[in-house]
């Protein structure tokens, strides 16, 4: 048992290690996230819990994208995991979702989708070669393996990633030529708080698009292992895991759709997963790497996670529910943000009921 807990958290790393990449991308230190793994892991074992957290696309770019700086960024995670802590601690999550209702969240998530595809078409664009790769190999691995993002996270970066090391070293391109990334965050270095419009706006959008995202994946993972999930515990350690990394210097850390969830112990598999990705970051394994995995490699997996398993079933559930509200609230957040989609969505049902 043990031996089949282990191997479940090696995948589900796996899985991850690209997407650490995508953070490392946005500015966010590798080194510093650590400090979240290992909060992580401390909060999984307390609570008894079945859903670990780790990187996940969606926050990342999310922060990456809203935020006009690193410093912005990792104010805007700080502040998202105090939040999200207060939030889960004071038990104010299922309120929060009863309020904002079923159709406004899965619309939310569905805006997200879009957002999601949107930056993988945006990455192929910036290296046509890796990307492209990238958006292909995802595709067809993830029609061909029978919709398993593991093997198609891991086969798209891989492939991509030797296309564009074959190609550098015909261009006759040297080693730092090769890497884009910015290595210089891997220390842990206090943050410098800043608060301006910006911030504060981006705050909600994230903590907007968290809340979704704890309430979806806890509990896919949570159906997996066949256990019940308190999606207001997930929500305080993991928004603890996220200031903690950001006050360092690290990205986002979330509740996610975790493998280890099928393992015979999913506990004991979720905290193995989280103290070997914090043992990978600590000793800088992943920052080497990135000299030659460009960040374009993920483009695929973004592409698909977007437009083929977040977008269509949210939306369809929405659409399903309340037509006029679903539409504009995904068709605002993918232009915007999910708070902004929230508050348009809002006012639509508001409207509508009249």
């Amino acid at each position: 048992m043990f031996f089949e807990d282990l191997l479940a958290a090696i995948a589900v790393v796996v899985n991850g290690l690209p997407q650490g990449l995508l953070s490392l991308s946005y500015g966010f230190g590798l080194l510093p996230t650590a400090a979240g793994f290992l909060i992580g892991t401390v909060g999984m074992l307390v609570f008894g819990q079945v859903a670990p957290i780790s990187f996940q696309a969606e926050s990342i770019v999310m922060a990456g994208t809203l935020g006009k700086n690193r410093n912005e960024r990792l104010n805007i995670v700080f502040l998202t995991g105090i939040v999200m802590a207060i939030i889960g601690g004071l038990g104010l999550l299922n309120p929060t979702i009863d309020f904002i209702g079923p159709a406004i969240l899965n619309s939310m998530m569905a805006g997200v989708g879009i957002m999601l595809a949107k930056t993988g078409i945006m990455m192929c664009k910036e290296n046509k070669i890796a990307g492209g790769i990238a958006m292909v190999s995802a595709i067809l691995v993830y029609f061909l393996t029978d919709n398993n993002l593991i093997y198609t996270i891991v086969v798209s970066v891989f492939v991509s990633t030797l296309a564009h090391i074959l190609v550098k070293r015909f261009s006759q391109k040297t080693e730092n030529e090769e890497s884009h990334l910015d290595l210089s965050n891997e220390k842990f270095e206090p943050l410098k708080f800043m608060f301006n419009y910006n911030v504060i706006r981006s705050v909600l959008a994230l903590v907007t698009l968290q809340i979704g995202g704890n309430i979806a994946y806890a509990s896919v993972t949570g159906s997996i292992a066949g256990a019940a999930v308190d999606v207001d515990k997930i929500t305080l350690y993991s928004g603890l895991a996220d200031s903690a990394s950001a006050f360092f210097g690290g990205g986002p850390v979330e509740a996610i759709i975790s493998g280890t969830a099928a393992a015979p112990n999913p506990v004991r598999s979720g905290v193995m997963m989280m103290v070997i990705m914090a043992v990978i970051l600590l000793i800088k394994f992943l920052p080497k790497v990135a000299k030659y995995v460009p960040s374009e490699s993920i483009a695929g997996f973004l592409f698909v996670l977007g437009a083929l398993v977040v977008f269509p079933g949210n939306a369809s559930t929405a659409l399903s529910d309340a037509p006029m509200v679903a539409g504009v609230t995904t068709i605002v957040t993918s232009v915007t943000d999910p708070f902004v989609g929230m508050i348009a969505g809002l006012i639509v049902r508001f409207f509508t009921g009249l």
